[in-house]
């Protein structure tokens, strides 16, 4: 008859936390389920962490070990859990079978206590009179809040659609939910944070306006101390990008800072991709960008090639610890290129993001099928708009420089020239294959090699 195995990690924990987090009530399979994934979890992590302290040669573990090991695993890491000296566990036992582990006390002598030179003598209780406002106006003493202290509230967004979890963790504590460890960030880190934040976002053309945000944005880039801040600058470029579309340059500058948080090598930002790149998508695909008119149009696309180009870096960079971004990210592009409903902004958008996100390779697998297809879209927007609409230009353009960016592609471009004919017109071939506009194009530039890839790729769709 067989029997469960029996379980090392004991499953009153499991029930202690889930009713710390509201869960009053679980059953025996679900409570053996979570500490058989304990167990394994946390082997995972005394393993890995035993390998740095192999290779440190070293014989006991330590805290560092530990943390090196979760980052490794793709869990962020422990921060402000060092110790001078190795802790010392205890056991004791509950009963047959329920072994407890404690942490030892240390011990002291009480002859080198009682010898002890004495402690200092505190002050003596004292009490003083300020003026909290004079007028309305708090004056700039110690005693009061300084703007920093009165400003941290402001980390954190409100209303009835805020994150609760996020209010706890800025210190709020009428909040309905509270994590079990609250985020405490130094007086510091919310000065800087509320510098850049107004640095970035000052319209002003002023040459020492420009400077100091371009500072702000360097010191984004460069500084290795901002861990702290990183899901603040995450939620705080959501917010700006939800509440400011019709702001162009808004938007532009928090792909600014996206792109400055993604090329600081000391912040592990992979626990925040899924929360980053929703906004990067919105300037990518969003239909209103920018305020409407005729003028706003060359920085509309500049947004979307600004946010295009950022989310490439952010799926080559983070494809290995998440491994489904790439395809998610390719599928969204796709669907909304072969939508035919949506604005040329959004088509554009899609374009770019697409080469991007999947490559040559993408380009050539997913986009070259579906261009002919895409040549009914283009003729419906050149007799709706005119044949010299800037928005229906774009798009060829954005086609035109996904399929020539297949010759970065090596390998492709070495075997097409293997197998290449000299005397071969490849331009009808080209037009029946990728439409007239396109291949048109394709065809003039006079590649023989690009030609030859995508006569190959129709061959293998």
């Amino acid at each position: 008859m067989a029997t469960d195995p029996k379980l090392v990690w004991n499953p009153d924990n499991v029930r202690d936390v889930a009713e710390s987090v509201g869960i009053s009530s679980l059953n025996e399979e679900a409570v053996r389920a979570l500490s058989q994934e304990v167990e394994y979890r946390v082997g995972q992590v005394i393993v890995e962490a035993m390998r740095f302290m192999h290779q440190g040669k070293r014989t006991v573990l330590g805290t560092q070990d530990i943390s090196q090991a979760l980052r490794v695993l793709d869990v962020e890491p422990l921060y402000g859990y060092e110790s001078t000296r190795p802790l010392r566990f205890g056991e004791a036992s509950l009963g047959p079978g329920q072994p407890l582990f404690y942490i030892e006390d240390e011990e002291v002598d009480f002859e080198k206590l009682i010898n002890a030179p004495l402690p200092k003598v505190p002050r003596d209780m004292s009490f003083t009179a300020h003026w909290l406002a004079v007028e309305g106006v708090q004056p700039s003493i110690p005693q009061n809040p300084t703007t920093a202290e009165a400003r941290a509230t402001e980390l954190v967004p409100k209303g009835p659609s805020a994150n609760p979890s996020l209010a706890a963790l800025a210190g709020n504590d009428n909040v309905s939910f509270k994590p079990l460890v609250k985020h405490v960030v130094s007086k510091e880190l919310i000065l800087f944070f509320d510098k850049i934040r107004s640095a970035i976002l000052d319209p002003d053309t002023d040459p020492e306006v420009v400077i100091l945000r371009e500072s702000a944005l360097e010191s984004v880039r460069s500084d290795p101390g901002l861990h702290q801040l990183v899901p603040y600058f995450v939620n705080f470029v959501a917010e700006k990008v939800t509440h400011s579309l019709k702001d162009t340059f808004v938007l532009r500058q928090m792909m600014e800072l996206t792109a400055a948080m993604m090329a600081n090598k000391s912040l592990f930002i992979d626990p925040y991709v899924a929360a980053l790149a929703p906004p990067v998508l919105t300037c990518i695909i969003g239909r209103n960008l920018g305020p409407d008119g005729v003028d706003s149009l060359k920085e509309q696309y500049q947004l979307r090639d600004l946010a295009a180009s950022i989310m490439g870096q952010m799926a080559r960079k983070f494809t290995s610890s998440s491994l489904s971004l790439q395809p998610r990210l390719a599928r969204t592009f796709l669907k909304a290129f072969l939508d035919p409903v949506r604005s040329p902004g959004e088509h554009y958008g899609a374009i770019l993001g697409l080469a991007a996100v999947a490559g040559p390779e993408g380009v050539r697998t997913l986009m070259l099928p579906n261009i002919k297809p895409y040549e009914y879209v283009i003729t419906k927007a050149r007799n709706e708009r005119g044949p010299n609409d800037e928005g229906v230009a774009m798009i060829i353009a954005a086609i035109v420089k996904a399929i020539t960016s297949i010759t970065e592609d090596s390998e492709l471009m070495s075997k097409a020239a293997d197998n290449m004919d000299v005397d071969t017109d490849d331009g009808p071939a080209l037009e029946e294959f990728l439409g007239t506009i396109i291949g048109s194009r394709i065809a003039s530039y006079g590649n023989r090699k690009l030609n030859k890839v995508i006569l190959e790729s129709r061959e293998k769709s």
